[in-house]
């Protein structure tokens, strides 16, 4: 199935209102694969540590699975997104993540056979991340051909607030849903939000694929290497909350650790809406840079946090931190290659932060072996400082080719 609609109507210009409208009603769709993410996300490690009785490291894994699939399809939903149509991209993703949502409940009724109920669980975590990079990918190759790649930026903005927007209302739901009714009500509700999204996508319009040059993903992945690498140290910390917070909060004895992540999500939305425009006034390297050092002042909180406030203040600082860093190093990486390319740097790009959340779960496991629980955050810090020092190095050769280019 491909997608082939009228570029006149496409090329139009559109008013503010209608570029908004475009932005968020395609940004929608994320919403509804990342609530089909988020809705588990709070639940899975406790079940598999404690209902199935397996360790900390493949607690971890059952998380970190779904980002490795999604790290493995990235490159086929780019290369889908530019060939046959970013809708068709996305209405494949939805159907994956209602498929994931099946396997969920069918996982539910087997807590009594550990093995298999754990089995079924990470099949049902790779149709997810497959789903994942079709739907992510997609919907922002699917929002820049509607409103142009001038809007790049809000764009991706947009998408990563309906992100980690679904995340903070999904993982509170799944707790509340698992505890009244169940892993298998978990994995029905992820079915049938997931077989809306797709029902309403079917409904949207196409946008034209734009036509010339393929490069080959490995060219592409080399030119957006070093933002890449910025992006995935960045985003040790959003893994590390999401796998290991609940588990966090059980060592000290503290109620309600799902709040941290509805806190890293209510804070990383107000970042996007509030300073996604300094991208554009600033440069993305300059906002990611300062970014990366806020992410870090929220990771090394956490890692200090002696009460429940402490912990909820870094979960904000590190999500309002986090907040800008795909769009600032994205739109500099997106720049970097032609309109046909869009899709396939878009997902050579997000392969790192694929890469970062798969490994963060296993790692942050054994570290939870070693050290304990608060040095997972530390790690974390260490990496968003580590970051800090690759993207002012990145900025710093921009500049000579910059300075060359001002008149005078």
């Amino acid at each position: 199935m491909s997608e082939e609609v009228s570029l006149d109507r496409a090329s139009q210009p559109l008013s503010g209102t209608a570029i908004t409208f475009h932005i968020v009603s395609t940004a929608f769709f994320t919403f509804i694969c990342y609530l089909a993410i988020g809705i588990p996300l709070a639940v899975l490690p406790g079940y598999v540590h404690t209902d199935l009785g397996y360790s900390s490291v493949l607690a971890g894994l059952a998380i970190s699975m779904q980002y490795l699939a999604t790290l493995l399809s990235r490159p086929f939903a780019g290369r889908m997104a530019d060939s046959v149509g970013p809708k068709t991209a996305v209405l494949r993703g939805l159907a994956g993540c209602s498929v994931s949502g099946v396997f969920l409940l069918a996982a539910g009724f087997f807590p009594h056979m550990p093995a298999l109920s754990l089995a079924i669980l990470l099949i049902g975590r790779l149709v997810l991340g497959c789903g994942e990079s079709m739907v992510g990918t997609g919907a922002i190759t699917w929002g820049i051909g509607r409103v142009g790649a001038q809007h790049t930026a809000r764009m991706i903005s947009w998408n990563g607030i309906a992100t980690y927007g679904a995340l903070a209302i999904g993982a509170p739901l799944g707790v509340v849903i698992h505890h009244a009714w169940g892993l298998a009500a978990v994995g029905a509700t992820v079915t049938v939000l997931s077989l809306g999204g797709f029902l309403l996508a079917r409904l949207k319009t196409a946008t034209a694929v734009v036509r010339g040059e393929h490069l080959p993903f490995q060219h592409v992945l080399r030119k957006v290497f070093p933002h890449g690498m910025g992006l995935a140290l960045g985003s040790i910390g959003f893994g590390s909350i999401a796998t290991f917070i609940t588990l966090f909060y059980a060592s000290h004895q503290w109620p309600n650790a799902a709040f941290c992540l509805t806190l890293f999500g209510t804070f990383f939305v107000g970042a996007r809406l509030l300073f996604a425009s300094t991208i554009l006034r600033f440069g993305g390297f300059r906002v990611a840079i300062v970014c990366f050092s806020v992410e870090a002042l929220g990771l090394l909180l956490l890692w200090q946090a002696s009460s429940p406030a402490l912990a909820l203040v870094g979960a904000s600082l590190t999500g309002f931190g986090f907040a800008l860093i795909f769009p600032a190093l994205g739109v500099e990486a997106v720049n970097l290659v032609p309109a046909t390319n869009r899709g396939s740097a878009l997902g050579a790009y997000s392969v790192f932060l694929d890469l970062a959340l798969g490994v963060t779960g296993p790692l942050a496991g054994l570290i939870v072996g070693q050290f304990g629980y608060p040095e997972v955050f530390l790690f974390a810090a260490v990496a968003s400082l580590a970051a800090v020092a690759l993207t002012v190095s990145m900025y710093r050769r921009t500049q000579p080719a910059s300075s060359a280019a001002v008149p005078g």
